[in-house]
């Protein structure tokens, strides 16, 4: 009698532990979804303002139109790529983000430019939509490395193979922005 009460006990914490387990495999997967949807929104916010900051801009920077049609062209690979390619996205986002740093710099040569209200304010917000995307990418690779680590961790690396749970992929930053700034002090 003592036998069968202890094995059903036995079954029964193996049985909470196997379900714990799967929902903190999916609560995992859930975090690194909902944050990879706030990067898109992100993205989407500052797709959205890159329309009106071009406008702004136009009138004042003539010459500058290649600058200008680089980012409309960044912008509209961005809006039309597939969603499922996160690494690729983030790529074509960072080469967005360098386009827009060269606006900014349009705006020193400008100076009725940087006193235009509506471009101070499209500058702003473009800022703290970068940020933000900085920001959404750092939640997204903690919600990476959370969900990555239960997947590999026992007993859920158990509970994960049983139901084909994958490692996430991390966002990597490119090369070249891990590359310190060259400075010259010549004149």
């Amino acid at each position: 009698m003592i036998a069968w009460i202890i094995a059903i006990v036995v079954i029964v914490l193996l049985a909470i532990l196997y379900v714990s387990a799967y929902n903190g495999l999916i609560k995992g997967r859930t975090y690194v979804q909902e944050s990879w949807s706030q990067i898109d929104v992100q993205l989407k916010r500052r797709n959205d303002l890159i329309p009106n900051l071009i406008e702004t801009v136009k009138g004042y920077s003539h010459y500058e139109q290649s600058t200008l049609e680089k980012v409309v062209g960044l912008r509209n690979q961005l809006i039309n790529m597939p969603e499922d390619d996160h690494q690729k996205m983030m790529d074509v986002s960072d080469q967005l983000s360098s386009s827009l740093k060269s606006i900014f710099a349009v705006a020193e040569a400008y100076p009725d430019l940087k006193a235009n209200d509506e471009y101070t304010k499209l500058m702003e917000e473009l800022t703290n939509t970068e940020n933000k995307i900085a920001y959404s990418r750092q939640l997204y690779n903690s919600s990476v490395a959370s969900f990555n680590l239960k997947i590999q961790s026992f007993p859920s690396n158990i509970v994960a193979g049983i139901h084909h749970f994958t490692i996430s992929e991390y966002l990597q930053v490119p090369e070249e922005e891990k590359e310190a700034p060259k400075v010259s002090f010549d004149k």
